[in-house]
């Protein structure tokens, strides 16, 4: 008979062990530890002591609970490949109710039913219930028991297994410890024999590089004596030249020069001359002796004529107005040069007469400095003029500079300004023919109150991190979903109204390409919002957007999405944004630093508290009753609406009908539409909206200003233009003349053409950047035209005249130009996502690269005999030692390890016939060609040259 302890029953009837000895005692079976036994006996008392308490009065039981547990194993193979086992265990409960078979009478009639009457073959009937019942838990009880010993010798069996693996990886990592210890000593012989050589190699290159140093500090310091030389020798020759000219000056004797036809000089004549030069005192002791007699006869009457008086009738009575009057040359401002003349007559009468006598000495003229205005560009002719030099001046300043540049070349400003401050002249920048020089005026002449505005807060952040997201919960709607392949791709602007405030966002491509758009995100805002993804960390363009906020001086904020996950890691984020120098508030730092879930709303309540706290300490203000001003964010051709560009207005009110000057281009605000798509009239600042009325697509970054007279407008918007391309001009020729010496050296560069239209202009800008950067030394990328639009005609006529591919970025040609590609053979490729144009276009940059071409070598001969034929030549008897050796192969003659030759196999024979390919442990005649000289004993080195596909 089997006994079991008190603990292994309730551990099978899954009961506490106390309550069972509780139980147990009721029933009469004393049992005073878990350890004691419990005999069949013993449980059927315990089984008719639970049947009467709970069963009737009579011992009666209504119901009976069956409780029916098991376990499986179900094996699957996770993501890794490997196979695991899972326990499922199945626990079924089963209760029998028995009903009563008699029906009790109302209570109202018999309120006391007297208890029925048992008889005794319904006691035998519930007797033989209560066998049955304990022979159904005795069964239980055995199956169980055999369940266990299974379990348990099928766990013995498992420990066995893994004891045996165990001894068998701890075998093998024995060995693998053997032969790695092994490896170490082989790798540190040879890293030691390697370090020896290198040693000795290191020292003789310090000893070339010590030696050419001292060569080249003697070869300099012989050059610099020479240049010194140099230099004595022509301060020498120019001070004996200027010597030599002094010498010639102060040794020429003074001149006195004579009239032709002396006559007497009229009284009249005497006393003009008086009045106009008067000499100085002391000066008549000076005169020769002529002159007193000269005024004596001018004083006695009579007049000469003065062919200047009949010329002019202005001053022919006026002494003052005469007096006034420079002679030609004259630089000393109305002061004359007195020198005397045989009349006495003055200096005057003296220059004149000196120049009609012939005289060859001048006096040197003042140098005196020029403000000179610059503008951005201006040709050499008109630098020259603007200085009142000879060009030839101006190109010998610049050759002397390191450029050679003819008379139109144009310069820009920078260049300018070198050239004028080094021919001694002062250079401004040029601004007086500048029509912005007054804009500036207008808007600063506008008196307003300042009044507080929303913050404009850009979130920025790297591809995917979730910034839309973010946006989209604060917002309420699905922008990300209207975007190709789930990323942002343009820059959009949205202002939300919170309790504390409204708020205008600027969302920002996270994008490597679209580094333009996050850096005019960055300097048109007030806070940002720094979006890294807790699951990934700080990114490239985490640390870009980084920078970018840290050259605009703008606070940051940092939230930390996905935080919701299970693999976030908000302290890594800390750790890494702090080597970035984004220090959290709990560091110490200035940067919030706040976790969120755009799928939960998780501390978006929490963000938007810190971003306005940052609002009010800066204390945003800006006019509103004033001209509005502000930021282009996006500009876009519109098929039915032109040109469309989205604006941040910053300060000022724009209002419907508006003049509005936006870079190069200028316009009457036409209409006026909100970020949801809505007509509105007017917006202030911190507002983004969308106006139309502008003549030409504007450039995304520009400054926009409200002006009142629209005709300036145009003028400023000419002026900027024509400004622009001038620009662009002389920066394209400079470019020119600096690669023109490169691009013959390069020798043949293919060149790829291409042609972009865009729907807006910063996705123009960023895939014209992104495409650009491709280029390589021997393959270009050539950007015909860049525009804004869809593929017109003329985009296909321009691609036809320059052999280029168009590519349209979510744009699409109209059936004309459709047309006309089809029948000119020009390629139309259409895109959405950016990454997609990059990467198609770099493979087919790398079909237009050039093979590489590769050596393999296919095996060696050695030469056994040389065979001298007078018809044939020189044929060398060769043992293939190793590989093969083919007739269109290429051959290295070796002698003694050297390489002598290398060239091309003639012919190859076996015996006497010509075969295309001998062997390893063959012999074969080989000819070389076009060389004889082989000995015995040289080696032949045979290889084949393949070309390899390049890739960029």
């Amino acid at each position: 008979m089997t006994s079991t302890t008190v603990a292994e029953l309730a551990a099978e009837l899954n009961k506490p062990t106390g309550l069972l000895l509780e139980q147990l005692e009721a029933a009469g079976v004393g049992k005073a530890s878990e350890a004691d036994k419990v005999s069949e006996s013993d449980k059927q008392a315990l089984l008719n002591h639970l049947k009467a308490s709970h069963g009737t009065a009579g011992g009666e039981r209504k119901k009976i609970t069956l409780v029916k547990k098991s376990t499986t194993e179900i094996k699957q193979a996770d993501a890794t490949g490997r196979a695991r086992t899972i326990q499922v265990e199945v626990r079924k409960k089963r209760t029998f109710v028995k009903r009563d078979d008699e029906v009790m009478a109302p209570a109202e009639v018999t309120p006391e039913p007297a208890a029925p009457a048992i008889d005794e073959a319904e006691l035998a009937r519930r007797e033989e219930e209560a066998r049955r019942q304990a022979e159904l838990l005795r069964r239980q009880e055995e199956e169980l028991a055999q369940k266990r010993k299974e379990r348990e010798a099928e766990e013995a069996r498992q420990a066995e297994e893994r004891a045996r693996l165990e001894a068998e990886a701890a075998a093998a990592a024995e060995r693998a410890k053997a032969e790695q210890a092994k490896s170490e000593q082989t790798a540190a012989a040879q890293a030691a024999q390697v370090e020896q050589e290198d040693r000795a190699k290191a020292a003789a290159q310090e000893r070339e590089a010590a030696a050419k140093v001292q060569a080249d500090k003697n070869a300099e310091a012989k050059r610099a004596e020479e240049q010194r030389a140099r230099d004595l020798e022509e301060r020498r020759r120019k001070a004996e030249a200027e010597a030599a000219n002094i010498r010639a000056m102060m040794a020429a004797p003074a001149r006195t020069l004579v009239a032709k036809k002396p006559e007497p000089a009229p009284d009249a004549k005497a006393a003009t001359k008086g009045t106009l030069h008067k000499p100085a005192t002391g000066s008549t002791a000076a005169k020769p002796a002529g002159t007193a007699a000269a005024g004596a006869a001018a004083g006695a009457g009579g007049k000469k004529e003065v062919k200047s008086e009949n010329l002019s009738s202005t001053w022919k009575d006026d002494a003052a107005k005469k007096k006034e009057i420079k002679t030609r040359g004259d630089t000393s401002s109305g002061r004359s040069n007195w020198r005397a003349g045989p009349k006495g007559g003055g200096g005057r009468r003296g220059d004149r007469d000196g120049r009609d006598g012939g005289s060859s000495f001048a006096a040197p003229a003042e140098f005196k400095q020029i403000e000179v205005h610059v503008p951005e560009t201006i040709t050499v002719a008109e630098l020259a003029h603007k200085m009142a030099l000879k060009s030839s001046e101006v190109i010998k300043q610049l050759m002397k500079l390191g450029q050679m540049v003819t008379i139109n070349q144009s310069l820009d400003q920078d260049t300018a300004m070198i050239v004028v401050e080094e021919l001694g002249h002062k250079a401004v920048q040029a601004a007086l023919d500048d029509p912005e020089a007054f804009t500036e005026e207008e808007v600063m002449g506008q008196q307003a109150e300042l009044m507080p505005r929303a913050p404009v807060v850009t979130v920025m952040g790297h591809v995917d991190h979730g910034k839309t997201s973010l946006l989209d919960y604060i917002r309420r709607s699905k922008v990300a979903a209207g975007e190709a392949g789930g990323i942002t791709q343009h820059i959009g602007a949205y202002h939300v109204d919170t309790p504390r405030g409204m708020v205008t966002f600027l969302d920002t491509p996270g994008h490597e390409a679209f580094t333009a758009m996050r850096a005019r995100g960055a300097q048109a805002t007030d806070i940002v919002i720094l979006v890294c993804a807790a699951d990934d960390g700080v990114m490239p363009q985490t640390k870009e957007a980084v920078k970018h906020a840290k050259a605009a001086g703008v606070p940051i904020v940092v939230a930390m999405t996905k935080a919701d996950k299970p693999d976030a890691n908000v302290e890594r984020v800390k750790a890494e944004l702090v080597a970035e120098e984004v220090v959290p508030e709990e560091f110490g730092g200035d940067s919030p630093f706040i976790a969120v879930s755009s799928k939960t709303g998780m501390g978006i309540d929490a963000l938007l508290e810190q971003v306005l706290l940052q609002a009010e300490v800066l204390e945003l203000k800006a006019p509103v009753d004033a001209m509005a001003k502000g930021l282009v964010i996006e500009a876009r051709l519109d098929k039915g609406r032109g040109a469309v560009a989205t604006v941040l207005v910053q300060s000022g009110t724009l209002k419907v009908g508006d003049v509005v000057l936006a870079g190069q281009t200028s316009g009457r605000v036409r209409a006026m539409l909100d970020e949801n798509g809505k007509p509105t009239k007017e917006a202030g600042p911190s507002i983004p909206v969308e106006i139309q009325g502008l003549a030409e697509v504007p450039q995304a970054g520009d400054d926009f200003m409200v002006m009142s007279d629209e005709r300036r407008a145009r003028e400023i918007a000419t002026y900027r233009a024509g400004k622009y391309r001038s620009t662009k001009l002389a920066k394209q020729q400079a470019a020119k003349l600096e690669n023109m010496f490169s691009d013959i050296s390069a020798g043949e560069v293919k060149v790829l053409p291409i042609i972009i239209k865009s729907d807006v202009q910063g996705s123009q800008e960023a895939l014209s950047a992104s495409l650009l950067k491709l280029s390589t030394d021997e393959v270009k990328v050539q950007l015909v035209y860049a525009g804004v639009g869809g593929i017109s005609e003329s985009d296909i006529n321009l691609a036809i005249a320059s052999r280029a591919i168009v590519i349209g970025f979510n744009v699409r040609a109209d059936a004309g130009a459709r047309k006309l590609a089809e029948g000119n053979d020009v390629d139309i490729h259409y895109y959405n996502i950016i990454y997609d144009a990059v990467d198609e276009l770099k493979a087919a940059m790398s079909g237009m690269l050039a093979p590489e071409k590769r050596e393999e070598n296919i095996g060696t001969a050695e030469i056994r005999t040389v065979f001298v034929a007078s018809k044939i030549g020189t044929v060398a008897g060769c043992m293939i030692t190793s590989g093969q050796v083919t007739r269109n192969s290429h051959f290295r003659l070796l002698r003694e390890n050297v390489v002598v030759y290398t060239g091309e196999i003639e012919s190859l024979k076996r015996l006497k016939d010509d075969v295309r390919e001998v062997k390893e442990g063959f012999e074969c005649g080989i000819k070389l060609k076009n060389y004889n000289d082989i000995k015995e004993g040289d080696q032949l080195e045979f290889f084949e040259i393949k070309e390899v596909a390049r890739t960029l």
